[in-house]
């Protein structure tokens, strides 16, 4: 973390902010997602918000650390800072709120990525702070005034009568972004009815609190521990109006079981996510396709790519809108569900928690079938986008046990399931991390558990299977590269055991089985086959010979795992 505070708004300024940004959001996460009833009471704003800007926290790191890497004496400039901000929280975006969100990061880095400056000053953060909220705006399909989109234009507004440097300007975007949330319940009748502010508002508060201490190295008024803005319902009961901002905690002594429910509100059924590789015209077309199907419509992005959102009843319809406009990809479908405040206007009764749970990483969508059917809890980590730790939180509180064991099933996860797993500990919930290296491994820990054992001997038992499997996967090099095998080319098919390029060769079938040969040399009772889609069964089919006819006793299952990255995964226990 870069110290604060910042002069001018650099490069480092944007690491800064971020940074900050990411920890005020993960003080205020769980009180905003208590206060979240528009336009869905699903309780997850806050949460949302913070994965879209961990994500524009990752994509900002990885730029300084490419700079550090490279050795040169100058890091990442202004524009390589904000751009990577933007793509982060774009390709990072959840929820309607977050994808908002990655919007205003957007516009902002427009402006400050302009003919590339070394630095912006106090008049640079005006005009990309009005960029931010007229672009959002425009990203809308049909704004709705006591959202955050009201709150930004708000700091927008206060900013353009700022006068002086960056930290008078954040200053006063932040206080005019936090009278305009105390006055989101008049503007939208939900928040009224709730009793609260505007969650996505509240949510943007926090991010310009933490602007306003990367420019001034103090946290801005009204955010300690996580506080913000709220809407005493005590004072709006008897018709009074506010006296002022009050802390969010007064509000959430009187909906502490959850998100308020807010009686006659119904709409679609399903939230449906994707990023969009599209020309800018398939997009203006898919907008107005999009819009018609459902609501809650927003479309962000550009110069190719996109974050669609919107709430639909048919999910498919709205993919297939996609699929015509351009590429679909990180397709997300989340349904509402019966007994949603969304779709019944009653509050979800409480459910009770399960003993003990599993929660696993996995590569394909294959093996995410396999791994619910065994009853595990899910997290799918596509080829090229690890798992933030936000996400396997989520998956953690989503298993809803008392008792967690949670598997990586990646060496590289190992520390993101770490963070994750200290964070829900502190909710309560007992979790035991077994650092699982690949998805064989986490199969074969998942065929031993037993829910109905001791925990530590259900973890014990299972961390042994584990580590008793040895794991290999093949696949294609990218890129010319040295490896412990010697030198590989472009297209050569790798074989790795146990993370390390043992064998390199010209075809998947020769080369698995030279693998298998290596693995089994040592002994084993079991073989484990995970084909990713481009493999065909013929391969598999040789492999299985190869073990059939090689080595009496051993027995070999195979299964499908989809686009998982890897041709092809193997264990041998």
């Amino acid at each position: 973390m870069a110290q604060v505070p910042q002069t001018f708004f650099d490069a480092l300024a944007v690491r800064t902010w971020c940074g900050l940004a990411l920890e005020t959001l993960g003080r205020a996460r769980e009180e905003i997602d208590a206060i979240n009833v528009y336009p869905v009471a699903d309780g997850d704003t806050g949460t949302n918000l913070y994965l879209t800007v961990e994500s524009a926290v990752a994509a900002v790191e990885a730029v300084f650390a490419g700079h550090a890497a490279a050795s040169g004496p100058d890091g990442p400039t202004l524009a390589d800072a904000a751009r990577a901000m933007a793509h982060g929280a774009l390709i990072g975006a959840r929820g309607n709120s977050g994808t908002i969100l990655a919007q205003l990061l957007r516009g902002m880095a427009q402006v400050l990525a302009g003919d590339d400056p070394a630095h912006a000053d106090g008049q640079g953060l005006r005009l990309a702070l009005r960029q931010a909220a007229d672009s959002a705006r425009r990203a809308v399909a049909h704004p709705v005034e006591g959202t955050v989109l009201t709150v930004a234009s708000a700091a927008a507004d206060a900013a353009d009568g700022a006068r002086g440097d960056c930290g008078t300007v954040a200053r006063a975007a932040y206080d005019g972004a936090r009278a305009a949330l105390a006055a989101t319940p008049g503007q939208l009748p939900v928040l009224e009815r709730a009793g609260v502010v505007d969650a996505g508002g509240r949510g943007l508060v926090a991010v310009l609190g933490a602007l306003v201490e990367t420019f001034t190295g103090e946290r801005a008024r009204g955010m300690a521990g996580g506080a913000g803005t709220g809407l005493s319902r005590g004072h709006h009961a008897r018709g009074e109006p506010a006296a002022g901002p009050v802390p969010v905690e007064g509000v959430l002594d009187e909906c502490a079981d959850g998100p308020a429910a807010v009686p006659g509100q119904e709409g679609p059924a399903f939230e449906v996510i994707y990023l969009l590789e599209a020309e800018d015209g398939a997009v203006e077309r898919l907008r107005e396709r999009l819009d018609a199907l459902g609501d809650s419509l927003v479309v962000v992005g550009g110069d190719g790519l996109w974050n669609v959102h919107v709430h639909v009843d048919d999910a498919g319809a709205a993919v297939e809108a996609g699929i015509e406009a351009g590429r679909p990809h990180r397709i997300r479908i989340t349904h509402f569900g019966a007994g949603d405040v969304h779709t019944t206007g009653a509050e979800r009764p409480p459910r009770e928690r399960a003993q003990r749970a599993v929660v696993a990483v996995v590569p394909g969508e294959g093996l995410a079938g396999l791994y619910t059917e065994a009853g595990a809890t899910t997290v799918l980590a596509r080829p090229g986008e690890p798992p933030a730790s936000g996400e396997l939180v989520q998956a953690v509180r989503r298993a809803h046990a008392r008792e967690v064991v949670l598997l990586p099933n990646d060496a590289e996860l190992r520390h993101t399931a770490a963070a994750a797993a200290e964070q829900v500990r502190t909710e309560g919930i007992r979790v035991a991390l077994i650092p699982t290296r690949s998805a064989v491994q986490g199969i074969a820990a998942l065929a031993v558990h037993e829910p109905d054992r001791r925990f530590d001997e259900d973890v014990v038992s299972m961390t042994s299977a584990a580590g008793a499997t040895r794991y290999a996967e093949v696949t294609v090099a990218e890129r010319q590269s040295w490896t412990m095998a010697g030198i590989c080319q472009a297209g050569d098919v790798l074989g790795l055991i146990d993370g390390d390029v043992a064998v390199i060769g010209a075809d998947v079938a020769e080369t698995a089985e030279t693998v298998l040969d290596r693995m089994l040399s040592a002994g084993g009772e079991m073989v484990t086959l995970v084909l990713g889609d481009d493999v065909p069964e013929a391969v598999a089919d040789q492999l299985e010979g190869r073990v059939r006819e090689g080595y009496l006793a051993v027995d070999t299952v195979v299964y499908r795992g989809g686009r998982q990255g890897a041709l092809l995964l193997i264990g041998v226990e």
